[in-house]
């Protein structure tokens, strides 16, 4: 009975549940959608036992799918368990790692720290993935997170590093017409779009009365900050961005709702590999010798008055 049913038909039919078409387990599988059709009536026939209801709009589980299903995921798991374990045995310095963080952080912060861990471990090959998703550092789509968060996944081990202060900021030309708050009152105001889950931006936004002046909309925060950079308007973003660039000017001062935590995280069995506690160590370091919050430039580096402005 075991014979009857392999490897790659019960990834056949996993694929079928997770996506619920027959089209979308063939793109996960790297086959036709003929060929995923094939293999499925031959393991059908071959078992005696029909896997999936079909239908127009998909393909509905059966009880004995879920089961074949649930088995698969099950292995995939433990597979990665062992993974992460006979990872965390390498004691070398050397080796990849895999490192998540944000635009923002790699371009505005991290970038010239991972030059000096280059040079002091040439043996360690980075990979970053620049990305605002959050990706799962428990199936290895990871091994170490660099992430601005307010409240970390519970399962990862990490450390605090800062607090990452935010204030307002408008192109330094801009700010050149802008010398009162009258005068900023027809400024629009740059904002993170429905796709960024930024919930902190949106509150302030409320709570200022500026969602209905918020008429320019980015994905990400360094394309908030190359807006306010080209004077499209005004925008929140984190003080080691805006205070270190020269065309821009801030306004008013920092805002304490919009501050959030610095974490660096990885999963508990990975913290002993050496490669990445050498990393964690050198971030942490980073993080202490920087600055997240604002630092003086000069008078003319600034825009007197508050942030607020009644839409």
């Amino acid at each position: 009975m075991y014979n009857l049913l392999s490897w790659d038909d019960m990834c056949l039919v996993h694929a079928i549940a997770d996506s619920g078409t027959l089209s979308g387990a063939a793109r996960a599988l790297g086959v036709s959608h003929p060929t995923a059709f094939r293999r499925l009536n031959r393991l059908e026939q071959k078992m005696g036992v029909r896997f999936f209801d079909r239908a127009r709009d998909g393909y509905t589980a059966t009880t004995a799918a879920e089961e074949v299903s649930s088995l698969v995921q099950r292995l995939r798991n433990d597979v990665l368990a062992v993974e992460r374990r006979i990872a965390g045995r390498d004691l070398r310095p050397s080796g990849a790692l895999r490192v998540t963080t944000t635009d923002a952080l790699l371009f505005g912060w991290l970038s010239p720290g991972l030059r000096d861990f280059r040079r002091a471990y040439p043996d360690i090959r980075l990979e970053l993935v620049v990305s605002n998703d959050v990706f799962s550092l428990s199936r290895r789509e990871a091994d170490i997170a660099v992430r601005p968060t307010r409240k970390p996944e519970e399962s990862l081990v990490g450390r605090r590093v800062g607090t990452i202060e935010q204030a307002a900021y408008m192109a330094t030309t801009l700010a050149a017409h802008a010398k009162t708050e009258e005068a900023r009152d027809s400024i629009d105001w740059i904002g993170p779009d429905e796709s960024m889950a930024y919930p902190a931006f949106d509150r302030w936004l409320v709570q200022e009365g500026l969602v209905g002046r918020c008429r320019i909309r980015v994905n990400t925060v360094y394309g908030m900050l190359a807006a306010a950079r080209a004077g499209l308007g005004i925008s929140v973003l984190p003080c080691y961005l805006g205070e270190n660039d020269v065309r821009l000017s801030r306004v008013g001062g920092t805002i304490p709702s919009m501050a959030t935590d610095l974490w660096i995280l990885t999963h508990p069995d990975l913290r002993r590999t050496e490669r990445v506690r050498i990393f964690l160590d050198h971030v942490a370091g980073l993080a202490r010798r920087s600055n997240f919050g604002p630092a003086e430039r000069g008078a003319a580096a600034r825009v007197s008055g508050k942030c607020r402005t009644d839409a």
